[in-house]
């Protein structure tokens, strides 16, 4: 299955990008460049939603609009999308 959701990817003062996943609870993630921050935004994103699929009862928040999101000067808005196979219970 593929999930996207989108990312605000904001500087921080010490020198750091910041992204942050505003539909998912906690899920956040940090690196040296903007870049960094999507690649470890992906891995973070792919981490939150795995956990939630596996959990008895998981459900999805819903994926909010970029348009929609509240953003600071130097923000920027990145989708990102992960692709996640759940296998529990097949046979292969």
């Amino acid at each position: 299955m593929k999930f996207t959701y989108p990312a605000i990817i904001r500087p921080a003062e010490d020198g750091v990008w910041r992204a942050i996943l505003p539909d998912l609870a906690c899920c956040e993630a940090e690196g040296d460049s903007v870049e960094e921050a999507v690649e470890r935004a992906n891995e973070a994103l792919y981490d939150w939603i795995y956990l939630e699929l596996t959990e008895d009862e998981g459900e999805l928040p819903p994926i909010s609009d970029p348009r929609d999101l509240e953003l600071q000067e130097g923000d920027q808005v990145r989708n990102i999308c992960v692709n996640i196979r759940l296998t529990d219970g097949w046979d292969e």
